[in-house]
């Protein structure tokens, strides 16, 4: 048993119900390493794990990805000690010891921090298995990114514009919608100020997008719909503003015979080899360069609950990051 310090959900609630507290960590058994986490990223599962959207037993230790250098292995493990790994959906990871399964671990480049290698794990996954598989972008596809400016909407503009998508992306913000336009969005819409299906109508002349990618949820969810082309989809991955309500299947069909999916990243992340695909391709371009990932703030465990709030403030750009 090894001591370390972790971020607790005491019970469900709000940031308030945040606390870090001593924990022993157990020495890792057949198939699992012991990692010094570098940094933890924050995410709205975490959130929804905290509120009990998604249920757990409290309490409980938040965090679902991080970066660190490997302490020691359990019995089966080809693990070096001191060996940069990466890992996501992986809980407990909000601590300065996290024990995870081998097997869930990748590879982080030479050259690329593990900060930094952290901060892309659920995000740039996220961001990856919605262009690749959810719905594979074509070159000349117009697509629909919701708060474009936040930390997986800046890697789907840069991973659309790269496929040869063409992007709307939405913020509330000039400020924001400039972060987008750098990074290759090509019609910025003030969701505070404007219609957001009106200007994606407009973009594309008439004919709607063949995406929406949604993040947001209950405040964009009609405009994503109101957006599509005629069998278009609505990749509704998260919701940052609320869940979406209870609605009638008939405006599917309504709405040109459109696709509706909920995608999650586990579902995209079935066995090492797709693992091992979305993780590389997404550390390989952050470490040349090809990919850009922004971070929005750090904070000490001590300080989770601002992180959190800032998060749910949707007052942030880019990724942010716990670090133990």
């Amino acid at each position: 048993m090894t001591p370390t310090t972790a971020l607790i959900v005491t019970r469900n609630g709000g940031s308030d119900v945040l606390a870090v507290e001593e924990r022993a960590i157990p020495d890792p058994g057949p198939g699992q390493a012991l990692v010094r986490v570098a940094a933890a990223g924050v995410n709205f599962i975490d959130v929804y794990q905290r509120q009990g959207v998604y249920p757990i037993p409290t309490p409980f230790t938040l965090g679902l990805e991080g970066a660190g250098e490997v302490v020691a292995v359990g019995p089966g493990v080809d693990l070096d000690l001191g060996a940069r790994v990466a890992w996501a959906m992986q809980p407990g990871s909000a601590a300065g010891l996290a024990t995870i399964a081998a097997a869930q671990l990748v590879p982080v480049p030479d050259g690329l921090d593990l900060t930094l290698a952290a901060a892309a794990m659920l995000q740039g996954m996220t961001a990856h298995y919605l262009v690749t598989s959810t719905y594979a972008v074509q070159p000349g596809d117009h697509c629909l990114v919701h708060a474009a400016a936040g930390g997986v909407g800046q890697l789907l503009v840069q991973l659309i514009v790269a496929r040869g998508g063409h992007v709307i992306a939405t913020a509330g913000s000039p400020e924001k919608l400039a972060i987008a336009a750098r990074l290759g969005a090509g019609t910025l819409v003030n969701y505070r100020e404007d219609d957001i299906a009106a200007a994606a109508r407009a973009a594309t002349g008439g004919a709607g997008v063949a995406v929406a990618y949604d993040g947001v949820g209950k405040d964009t969810f009609d405009a994503s719909l109101a957006s599509l082309r005629t069998r278009g989809m609505l990749a509704l991955f998260g919701g940052a503003s609320g869940q979406v309500p209870p609605f009638d299947i008939q405006r599917l069909n309504a709405a040109g015979s459109v696709f509706l999916t909920r995608p999650s990243l586990p579902a995209y992340l079935r066995d090492r080899d797709e693992l091992l695909w979305r993780a590389g391709e997404v550390l390989g371009a952050l470490a040349d360069g090809s990919l850009e990932l922004e971070i929005g703030g750090r904070w000490p465990l001590a300080e989770a609950g601002a992180a959190y709030d800032a998060l749910e403030s949707r007052a942030t750009t880019g990724k942010l990051l716990l670090i133990p």
